[in-house]
């Protein structure tokens, strides 16, 4: 008999509303055309990709941003997961080599890559192109800084994947803050700001950023799980982390998720209230950054079920009744 599990509502009470940028169908076009050109998966890989609809997160994270900026956004999420796509079952070895690639065409993006390069570097190079001369030199060196360590923790992942390890909670979420690209992704929303990096780094605002991608590494996880355990890739995952630590079964973890969940919207809300005031130039811009935090955790969730990308073509319907069948391993 299949296994119904149920997925908590972990937004019910979240404060900000799904809102989406008015460019994203122009754009998804434009963006879309931009990566197929690479030809980085064969036919069947590449449709399978555009079901994700990875334009349509960044519209929903960013639904604000000016045409040239939402275009960054499109062009970054779709990089990220070709990034994750070659580098999801390889060897520690294989994704250190290419995250030296990715790193050096972000760092070089005028020079022409070698040739006989994997293709990730020449999207790399392309975007980062592109895309810095939109933005400011404060979120542009965030930019970059937030990047590496989003490819470096993916290194250390692989690591995890080779020797079978399963760590911690609290070391799982320390790696995972960063796979997760969510710190790159921020450095998007302040392209039109100039944030020092002591309001950054304002222990209250590091607190902050940290809950929110917490919020986003628990909303990430419980979608991607039923198809992560079927085919034996679960092992990065919130759900398997806190079964095999607490020595819980299916049903008691997601209650563990959901109280741990509220507990983060309880910080989030706390720290945003407590965030200090840095006089008039720069409050209204971290005003906005704030609720571009707050934001993402709505867009990520929304495209989770809106997309193709973990539920296929049920996502509305389980989005509404959060009902739905444990897969059988492959």
């Amino acid at each position: 008999m299949p296994r119904i599990i149920r997925l908590p509502d972990t937004l019910a009470t979240w404060p900000y509303p799904r809102r989406i940028n008015p460019f994203y169908a122009a754009l998804k076009i434009e963006s879309s055309a931009w990566l197929e050109s690479f030809n980085a998966f064969s036919l069947k890989a590449q449709k399978a990709f555009n079901r994700c609809d990875f334009n349509l997160l960044a519209s929903l994270a960013y639904p604000t941003a000016p045409r040239h900026h939402l275009r960054t956004g499109m062009d970054l999420m779709n990089l990220f997961f070709v990034f994750d796509e070659y580098t999801d079952q390889g060897t520690a070895e294989d994704v250190r080599d290419l995250a030296d690639i990715v790193m050096n065409a972000l760092h070089y993006p005028a020079m022409p890559r070698p040739r006989g390069e994997n293709i990730v570097g020449e999207i790399m190079r392309q975007f980062w192109e592109r895309a810095k001369m939109t933005a400011t030199p404060s979120a542009a060196h965030r930019f970059v800084e937030t990047f590496a360590l989003y490819t470096n923790s993916v290194v250390e992942q692989a690591l995890d994947r080779e020797h079978s390890v399963i760590r911690t909670v609290d070391a799982y979420l320390s790696i995972r803050r960063d796979t997760i690209g969510a710190k790159p992704s921020f450095a998007l929303l302040e392209f039109d700001m100039n944030l020092p990096t002591d309001v950054i780094e304002h222990p209250t605002m590091v607190s902050l950023i940290n809950t929110t991608i917490d919020l986003l590494i628990l909303g990430n996880d419980l979608c991607s799980y039923n198809v992560e355990q079927a085919r034996g890739d679960d092992g990065h995952n919130i759900i398997t982390v806190v079964m095999v630590q607490f020595k819980l079964d299916l049903d008691a973890v997601l209650d563990w998720i959901s109280q741990f969940h509220d507990s983060l919207v309880a910080q989030f809300l706390m720290h945003a209230r407590d965030i200090p005031s840095w006089g008039p130039v720069l409050d209204p811009q971290v005003g906005l950054y704030i609720d571009g935090l707050g934001n993402w955790v709505r867009a990520n969730d929304c495209w989770s079920f809106e997309s193709e990308r973990y539920f296929g073509k049920a996502g509305l319907k389980i989005q509404k009744h959060r009902c739905l069948t444990l897969l059988d391993k492959i």
